[in-house]
């Protein structure tokens, strides 16, 4: 019987394309154009849309590249962008999505603060019919879509970095974490450790957490070179906080002699420029407009589509781009956020 309906539905796809085949040889030899037979359908189905995006925060690089880069992709085919600022409190956030939910919007974006916060949000709102995209900080609760950076490869390799900067040095290392409550934290937390089991010469100094804070990571960094005035690597987890762990090396005095190996978006003033003047000497990057571009790109799918929400539970890991001195000045290798507005 499978069988059957499957030579059914050969038959018919094959019928199709005959007639469009027949109808386009009529065309050309009367001289005349075309009309595409699936450009209606796919406008019809995306205009008017609603994609709703909550980050943790609108005011720095990564939520503001996403914003933009699903604006200039979305917007052109008649969908909607609206953004909910909860500006680093989660109970606004929380909030935010509870009243998103009420106005139906097709899609959800969301940038998860922690694993907990918004899983129970994510549950009801793919129940509700509203397909939910998870951008690079995981929730416990998956839904359709997660676009992000694998974060184990992103510990691994600023922990191989640092290994090897190390050779034949203190073999002292630090550790900055973001939150400790975010998947993003854990996962990169992983990728170190995966490379420490195998170089047991490496002694973690300091492993600590600073939330994401560019003065809370100065402040932990200033207090470890003073314990450890030979420490020959630091692994942070996110430029925009490790821009306070750099500070606190260069008021020491050992830029370019305490190994910094960091991650981020890939923004031109965040990434480059740090790598360029020796701030930081290692930034992973995960590239924030192909990581628009690929979750708008989903978007355009799913409500095309009519997948029931949550009936899939699909990862696009972004291709990351090491920034070193070697490729920080090249064009091509960071993005600008003024030119992407």
């Amino acid at each position: 019987m499978h069988f059957v309906r499957t030579l059914a539905a050969s038959a018919r796809l094959a019928g199709i394309a005959l007639a469009l085949v027949a109808v386009s040889q009529h065309a050309a030899a009367q001289g005349k154009g075309l009309d595409e037979p699936f450009r209606d359908g796919y406008k019809k189905s995306l205009a008017g849309k609603t994609v709703g995006y909550i980050p943790v925060a609108m005011g720095f690089d990564l939520a503001q590249g996403w914003y933009n880069g699903l604006k200039k992709e979305l917007e052109p085919a008649g969908m909607k962008v609206v953004a909910r600022d909860p500006n680093w409190n989660t109970n606004a956030g929380a909030q935010a999505f509870t009243a998103l939910m009420a106005e139906k919007p097709a899609v959800i974006v969301i940038h998860n603060p922690d694993v907990q916060t918004y899983a129970k949000l994510i549950k009801k709102a793919e129940e509700d019919g509203i397909y939910v995209v998870q951008i690079n900080m995981r929730s416990v609760q998956p839904s359709t879509v997660f676009v992000g950076a694998d974060w184990v490869d992103v510990g691994e390799r600023n922990a191989e970095a640092v290994v090897q900067a190390c050779k034949g040095k203190s073999n002292k290392i630090a550790i900055v974490q973001g939150a400790p409550t975010a998947a993003t934290s854990a996962y990169t937390l992983k990728g170190v450790e995966n490379v420490l089991a195998k170089n047991p010469q490496i002694k973690v100094v300091s492993n600590q957490a600073a939330d994401w804070d560019a003065a809370k990571a100065k402040g932990l960094t200033q207090t470890v070179l003073k314990q450890n005035p030979d420490l020959c690597g630091i692994v942070g987890f996110w430029d925009g906080m490790d821009i306070g762990t750099a500070a606190a090396i260069k008021e020491a005095g050992l830029t370019g002699k305490v190994y910094l190996a960091t991650s981020g978006g890939g923004e031109q003033k965040g990434a480059c420029d740090q790598v360029k003047s020796g701030a930081f000497d290692l930034d992973v990057s995960y590239d924030v407009p192909t990581q628009a571009a690929n979750m708008a790109a989903m978007i355009k799918w799913l409500v095309q589509g009519g997948m029931k929400p949550g009936a899939a539970k699909q990862n696009i890991y972004t291709t990351l781009i090491p920034i070193t001195k070697e490729n920080a000045g090249a064009d091509g290798t960071c993005w600008k956020l003024t030119a992407a507005k």
